[in-house]
């Protein structure tokens, strides 16, 4: 926490599903307010190849390998949702121009590992980088886990045992010192890969589980049902490697659920936050929503974050009793309610009229808050605004035509509270060829959803 202050973030940039025909791109910001190229995109690092679906990112090494001075934060991780390559990104030899290292292909993947559709990547303590999937080649759901050498970067095998994947996967956050490893559920490729459709919930085809690993054996001990708990995506364990608890953002029922160990040694999980939907006409459903996205903890585990892609909220919430967490800051950033859209609100729990349209240096900005990262000490806030190029299509037609936004966000790591930076905007409208949808950020030196303490 009192490392530097970040002076760059890399972030993929996605053109599938957006009518432009080029490859997605890893782009380098610029958010050095002592910089003349301060909110730029002053790199961008075109793949070999189109409609990969660039998603989220992570490291060769990280916290998680602390004290091994033969060990280098120097390459990025780039797994792709839809095409299942995973691109190794050199980020060591100059930081602010990455170039393209290696490119392991699907078949590679899919021959050694019978998975494919693959989304987060954290390295281990062995120096080996595992990577979740949400599929087997065909696209049915299969939540396994595919092991790349740490160095040469091939691809190794699975790391769970053989036939002992997950029905669906999508997450992952592992605790070595309480020997458990959490995994979550979204759906089968071939179901949320063309966009939502109610019918498929209905149909029991989304996720509404978690599952705990035995870290040690590789294998599922628990599989725990979560009450209000549709679509468990984004999963965090407390940064303190002693911690035997943590916190996983379900996105359609818009609960935050607690998952902790028992006296026992088996695990539980309770629902700790509620975000009622609100009575809508004019949408796809009569109730939408918040559809928590993304959810973050502070690294003194002190606050959490999560962002309300429907609503249109951002908002943080102080931990310091993890079973009843308190809401501290909250902020709207666009969303699918603003006045003036096409969405009234005929009934809503928490507000009392629909909030203004965002505009920030002029721009109105479309869809709602995403991605979401936090600097090291805690006091500033990135925000994206795309979740993913289908879904963007289907629920924000705007950010297509018009591309997607990053943001800053004052914190108060004092009391509490969220202020938006009214100076600070990346508009991925101007990109040169086209509109882009840019997603999860990352910082050179690894930040609150990267890294692993052991």
């Amino acid at each position: 926490m009192k490392g530097p202050r970040e002076e760059i973030v890399y972030l993929p940039c996605i053109y599938r599903n957006t009518g432009t025909e080029a490859p997605d791109y890893l782009a380098t910001v610029d958010v050095d307010p002592k910089s003349p190229y301060y909110c730029q995109v002053i790199h961008r690092l075109p793949m070999p190849n189109l409609k990969d679906e660039l998603h989220h990112s992570g490291w060769n090494t990280c916290s998680s390998c602390f004290g091994d001075s033969t060990k280098s934060r120097n390459k990025l991780m780039l797994p792709c949702i839809m095409s299942s390559r995973i691109y190794v990104v050199d980020v060591g030899s100059d930081p602010r121009a990455p170039k393209l290292h290696k490119v392991i292909e699907a078949e590679d993947i899919h021959a050694k590992c019978g998975l494919g559709y693959l989304h987060t990547s954290h390295c281990l303590a062995s120096g080996e980088v595992m990577i979740s999937s949400l599929g087997d080649p065909k696209g049915n759901g299969k939540g396994g886990f595919v092991l790349l050498d740490g160095e040469t970067f091939e691809v190794k095998g699975t790391w769970e045992q053989p036939g002992g994947a997950a029905p669906m996967g999508y997450d992952f956050w592992y605790q070595p010192r309480h020997n458990v490893m959490i995994s979550t559920e979204w759906a089968a490729p071939n179901v949320f890969g063309d966009g939502f459709n109610p019918a498929d919930v209905e149909a029991g085809l989304y996720g509404s589980h978690i599952h705990v690993w035995d870290w040690q054996r590789h294998k599922i001990v628990q599989t725990l049902p979560l009450q209000d708990g549709l679509i468990p995506l984004e999963v965090r364990f407390l940064h303190n490697p002693d911690a035997a608890q943590g916190f996983v953002g379900c996105a359609l029922s818009s609960t935050i659920q607690r998952f902790y160990k028992n006296q026992g040694g088996t695990w539980s999980v309770e629902k700790v936050i509620q975000v009622p939907p609100k009575k809508v006409k004019g949408w796809l459903l009569p109730e939408m929503p918040g559809l928590i996205t993304d959810i973050l903890l502070s690294l003194d585990d002190r606050f959490l974050y999560f962002s309300n892609w429907l609503h249109g909220d951002l908002r943080q919430y102080d931990i310091s009793d993890p079973q009843r967490p308190r809401l501290t800051g909250q902020l709207f950033l666009g969303g699918s309610i603003v006045k003036g859209g096409p969405v009234q609100v005929l009934k809503d729990q928490e507000l009392k009229s629909q909030p203004e349209p965002l505009v920030v240096k002029g721009k109105r900005v479309p869809g709602g808050p995403q991605m979401i990262q936090l600097s090291l000490d805690g006091k500033r806030l990135y925000v994206t605004t795309s979740l993913y190029s289908a879904w963007d299509k289907q629920f924000y037609p705007d950010l297509i035509r018009e591309g997607s936004v990053m943001l800053q966000i004052d914190v108060d790591t004092i009391k509490g509270g969220l202020k938006l930076n009214p100076n600070f905007l990346v508009d991925f409208g101007k990109e040169p060829l086209g509109p882009a949808l840019a997603h999860e950020l990352r910082y050179p030196g690894g930040d609150c959803s990267s890294d692993i303490w052991l």
